[in-house]
């Protein structure tokens, strides 16, 4: 597995890396045997990249986390994230107060059993607090030894730049893949500007890419694609015309599609990471096999022509949690 270092930090990570966030009952019900399976064999494959949150569960991800690395603490770059939060209303909520983020810090330091976090992210930007305030706070974590290196999750350009004033951001983690390209796009433009790295979640578009999902139908009542956009019928026909574009792209390329989709994500700059999230080993050796598809610049300039920017059907959340994202 091919590593690269994210931002101007020290952090030496695998080119793809795992998110976690579906171990936690977010896509169906979770198996917490064999999930910590799959961050077991992830790690046998020199994927030492694993991202989590206080959010994903309400905390279970991050416990399930700390069973799973349990002294293989050394073979890991930990991620994680805080901010988003459950008002008492049960709706959701986000909270980047300055003094909320060391009660942060320090719960998501519990439930991990470790004594760093190697790369903490803002989750959501709170829109009324100054990004400087919430940052400004992260960075203590980062002179207490709390913390190593800091992110950002779902910030526009402009917050970015802001934070990154305040104190050094090390990586942006934000949705890309082939179905949501423009503010990506827009991002990367900013973060090269700043040496900052790109992580790219979602990378397979929630599964759309992988040429597995055919219809509504076959998606379980309990799982959260059902409210997404992007999967009802009439957008989930459009972007399964993309994804029949791409398959005999790679066919000749000899490997699955969801490879295909993560080496063309890799192909975009050794600034960027994929953490694609799975909780099924086969799921995650196809990914990582993503690693050894090489891919000309013509094949890039076919696959790019084949899902064009912009041509995704549906929004990529639910309309109010729009709201939250790309601030």
């Amino acid at each position: 597995m091919r590593h690269r270092t994210l931002g101007k930090s020290s952090l030496s990570v695998s080119a793809i890396g795992l998110g976690c966030m579906s171990m936690s009952g977010v896509y169906g019900k979770g198996d917490d045997a064999e999930s910590i399976a799959v961050i077991h064999r992830a790690l046998e494959l020199g994927v030492n990249f694993l991202d989590s949150s206080d959010m994903y569960g309400w905390g279970h991800n991050e416990q399930l986390l700390a069973r799973a690395i349990k002294g293989r603490r050394a073979q890991v770059v930990l991620a994680t994230k805080f901010g988003n939060l459950r008002k008492p209303d049960g709706t959701p909520g986000v909270n980047g107060r300055p003094e909320y983020v060391p009660q942060a810090c320090d719960a998501s330091l519990t439930r991990l059993g470790v004594d760093v976090i190697d790369l903490y992210y803002q989750h959501r930007v709170d829109p009324g607090v100054p990004i400087e305030d919430t940052v400004g706070a992260m960075a203590r974590l980062v002179t207490q030894g709390k913390v190593r290196f800091l992110g950002l999750s779902e910030a526009a350009p402009a917050t970015i730049r802001r934070a990154h004033a305040v104190h050094p951001i090390t990586a942006v983690q934000s949705e890309y893949s082939l179905l949501y390209r423009v503010e990506a796009e827009e991002t990367l433009r900013a973060t090269r500007e700043l040496g900052i790295s790109f992580v790219a979640y979602s990378p397979l578009g929630r599964s759309l890419l992988t040429g597995s999902v055919h219809g509504t139908d076959e998606i379980p009542p309990d799982d959260r694609r059902r409210d997404h956009p992007r999967f009802t019928d009439a957008n989930l026909a459009a972007n399964l015309a993309i994804v029949q574009r791409l398959q005999p792209i790679a066919k000749a390329k000899g490997c699955t599609l969801a490879q295909l989709v993560l080496a063309w994500l890799l192909a975009q700059g050794e600034d960027i990471v994929a953490i694609p999230g799975t909780k099924r080993r086969a799921r995650l050796e196809e990914n990582a096999g993503a690693d050894a598809v090489d891919l000309s610049a013509d094949d890039v300039a076919r696959i790019s022509a084949a899902a064009p920017a912009g041509a995704g059907a549906g929004l990529r959340y639910p309309a109010p949690a729009m709201k939250a994202v790309y601030l």
